[in-house]
């Protein structure tokens, strides 16, 4: 068995295109995939319901009208739990895996040691995923058939998008558990807004992002505790006219998380995100072009 075979009646992941892009918009959702192989799932010690606890439920869903406003939307249908390609490609944990890893995995990051790299030990909430040590070979063949296909891809439509606009603007969205808690002890914010502290998109953009959220109506954070994982920091190149913002939607918002069904507010939410793209994406091309932002 391989990850061919895993994914032989499902794509892994896909794009929706506008007829034509109107604005130099492209979204992304890496962590709603909700296609779980038998063969994972077997390989599991958690039941069917416990390995979703990593996966950003519906949020491709609540996004999805930013095609008819003219911005294409990335999507994965392979499960977080499986591969999480908002890491470094090699970023694993040699505990997990029975065989040998190539030289120059990254096992000493932040990510890893908390169980959530490339290839997560560990769901959302910190229950271990598998039974016994994958096949180094297995995490490698994740790697080369579902990881780097998906970043080339991604990495055309913003190439795509900065050659038709000269700029490409880069939105990875996300959701939250609504029992996250800060270190403030303060209530969970509706909405996280991520920039890497500035380093990712122009300030004009996140700023803007903020103030249209927080006009609609939501309990807004800035960075805190999301800043944006790899895809924002990688893609994030605002001196080059390339920006990455992080969305981090709670999920109380509109998701039943026991039972992992859509509540009634969420056509509602699904609207009002639809009206903030579309204000968002009203902002001035040259508000970002006028001051450089934070060195690279």
């Amino acid at each position: 068995m391989s990850v061919h075979s895993d994914f032989e009646t499902v794509v892994p992941f896909s794009v929706r295109i506008p007829a034509t892009q109107t604005i130099p918009f492209l979204f992304n959702s890496p962590h709603s995939g909700r296609h779980y192989p038998r063969r994972f799932i077997a390989s599991s010690r958690l039941d069917a319901n416990g390995v979703r606890r990593s996966e950003d439920v519906f949020v491709d869903e609540l996004f999805t009208n930013v095609v008819a406003l003219g911005a294409p939307l990335m999507m994965a249908h392979f499960p977080r739990a499986y591969l999480d390609v908002n890491r470094e490609p090699f970023e694993l944990d040699p505990r997990m895996f029975s065989g040998d890893l190539p030289a120059g995995i990254n096992s000493r990051s932040p990510r890893v040691a908390g169980g959530l790299g490339t290839v997560p030990r560990i769901v959302a909430e910190g229950q271990p995923i598998y039974r016994e040590k994958l096949p180094a070979s297995e995490a490698l063949e994740r790697i080369e058939a579902l990881y780097m296909p998906y970043h080339d891809c991604l990495s055309a439509l913003i190439e795509e998008t900065f050659d038709r606009f000269g700029q490409a603007i880069l939105v990875d969205c996300h959701s939250m558990p609504s029992t996250t808690r800060f270190a403030d002890a303060g209530p969970t914010p509706d909405i996280i807004v991520g920039d890497r502290f500035g380093t990712a998109c122009h300030p004009a953009l996140s700023e803007q992002a903020i103030r249209l959220l927080r006009d609609a109506g939501f309990r807004v954070a800035h960075n805190r505790p999301y800043a944006g994982g790899f895809i924002t920091e990688r893609y994030g190149r605002p001196a080059h006219m390339r920006h990455a913002l992080q969305i981090e939607i709670n999920r109380a918002l509109y998701l039943d998380e026991k039972t992992y069904q859509r509540t009634r507010d969420f056509d509602a939410l699904c609207g009002t995100l639809t009206v903030f793209v579309e204000e968002l994406s009203r902002l001035p091309a040259e508000w970002m072009r006028a001051t450089p932002a934070a060195a690279e």
